[in-house]
């Protein structure tokens, strides 16, 4: 049985080579016959592509369903006031050293108002520079001042929206 497979192999082997080069049509049968493996390799790496592409939106949106939605986590669009205010304490208070029992944070129409006693000039800044990183803070009002000072005059409250 293998001297007959032998031969139709070799038989195949000898039609196909004579199929491709024949003198007369094999450079165009070759031509033919690269063009169609470079289509059939480009259509095969697209369709790869897409699929991949698609895996990775089902898997993205999977995650997105998976994750639970966290208690107090807002689009800045949907933030009141009281809400922006522990923003603002969380911002303004994340360092351990921060005067955490000495200043108060209020917020009036996306406007921040810092009021109470600080050591020193350099925190009162700090302080005033870290609310402003707050998405949704339009303003920060800083009345804080150092012991012994008076506090800044607060100014009306229309002022600072006015300026916004």
């Amino acid at each position: 049985m293998s001297r007959i497979a032998t031969l139709l192999f070799g038989a195949a082997i000898g039609a196909a080579a004579t199929h491709f080069l024949d003198p007369a049509s094999g450079r165009r049968r070759r031509q033919q016959l690269r063009e169609q493996a470079v289509s059939k390799a480009s259509s095969g790496a697209s369709h790869a592509a897409s699929t991949a592409q698609h895996a990775a939106g089902k898997a993205k949106g999977a995650v997105a369903n998976a994750t639970p939605s966290v208690p107090g986590r807002h689009r800045v669009d949907d933030a009141d006031d009281v809400t922006l205010a522990r923003k603002v304490e969380t911002e303004i208070f994340r360092d351990a050293d921060a005067p955490k029992g000495d200043v108060s944070v209020d917020v009036q129409a996306g406007v921040a108002y810092l009021r109470g006693t600080v050591a020193d000039e350099a925190w009162i800044a700090k302080l005033e520079d870290d609310a402003k990183k707050v998405d949704g803070i339009k303003g920060v009002n800083n009345l804080l001042h150092e012991p012994g000072k008076p506090a800044p005059a607060a100014e009306p409250r229309g002022a600072v929206q006015d300026r916004l």
